[in-house]
């Protein structure tokens, strides 16, 4: 269709530019637009790294993980079971001093032949029933003990039996004496003593700790044997000595250890002064009076 004339019936050349086109001659139209970038898609590496790194953590972990139980696999080793390095403490042994000193023997100890049972005694006798014997009591000037002693390391409570007093000094009164006592001496299930021991223990327990020192020794009798029937120990000395004030400077002395059958050992300790020699047969006296009860 052709373009309608106009008013001045003039036309329009064909090719040329229409009504509305802005433009110059030589200018070159706009540049359109960079187009839009398009969406970013997810990386698609990004599970695999992160699965990566969760393997690499979990090595870490288990390798220090590895060193923590070594660490305490080796000072639980090191350390008796115990990784902070404390030692558990040995049981206290709560036995008595003399069971530690002296174990019971493998065997009963052999004084030879087995005597008969002792036959009583007749006359005034002096019982203790913690020891669990009795023997020959005597009249003045021997008076009944009525107090509790102890002396030395082993501290043998001796609470029955006589004395009297040979003199009075500066440190106190000396005494005569013939004293009984029970000392434990064996585990409670044991049913020997080892009597040699634990004679010898007492024995020098008393010499250490029941005179002044320094002091030397004569030693008359120490020896297994039998009293009243019973395995005994007896050590007999004479100790000499001097202390200040004191007239007597020796004393003749003897200790019995018989075992009557149960883990406490009848302990008899027998002292003579030797300002009243007169008396020192009362040792042997009172040694061959022994029963058990």
């Amino acid at each position: 269709m052709s373009d309608p004339a106009s008013p001045s019936g003039w036309h329009r050349p064909a090719g040329s530019w229409g009504s509305g086109t802005v433009t110059a001659l030589g200018v070159p139209p706009p540049k359109p637009p960079p187009p839009a970038a398009p969406p970013e898609s997810p990386d698609p590496d990004g599970p695999g790294r992160r699965r990566r790194q969760l393997v690499l953590f979990g090595g870490v972990a288990a390798g220090i993980l590895a060193v923590g139980l070594t660490v305490i696999l080796v000072l639980a080793l090191s350390s008796d079971g115990d990784p902070f390095g404390r030692r558990a403490a040995k049981p206290t042994d709560v036995r008595p001093p003399l069971a530690q000193a002296c174990p019971a023997p493998t065997a009963p100890p052999s004084a030879g032949p087995a005597p008969a049972p002792a036959t009583p005694v007749s006359g005034p006798r002096t019982v203790d029933k913690d020891a669990g014997i009795s023997y020959r009591a005597y009249g003045a000037p021997w008076q009944r003990w009525d107090e509790v002693w102890r002396a030395g390391t082993l501290q043998v409570p001796y609470r029955v039996g006589q004395h009297f007093v040979t003199e009075d000094y500066p440190g106190g009164q000396y005494h005569a004496s013939i004293l009984s006592a029970a000392v434990p001496a064996a585990d409670n299930d044991a049913v020997t003593l080892n009597l040699e021991c634990v004679g010898r223990q007492v024995a020098a327990d008393v010499r250490a700790g029941y005179y002044p020192q320094p002091n030397t020794k004569d030693l008359l009798r120490d020896e297994l044997t039998t009293l009243g029937g019973r395995p005994a120990w007896v050590s007999e000395f004479r100790l000499h000595f001097h202390q200040a004030g004191l007239s007597a400077t020796d004393e003749l002395s003897a200790v019995a250890i018989i075992d009557v059958g149960r883990p406490a050992a009848a302990v008899l300790y027998v002292s003579i002064p030797g300002t009243h020699r007169q008396y020192d047969h009362v040792i042997d006296e009172v040694l061959a009076s022994v029963r058990p009860l």
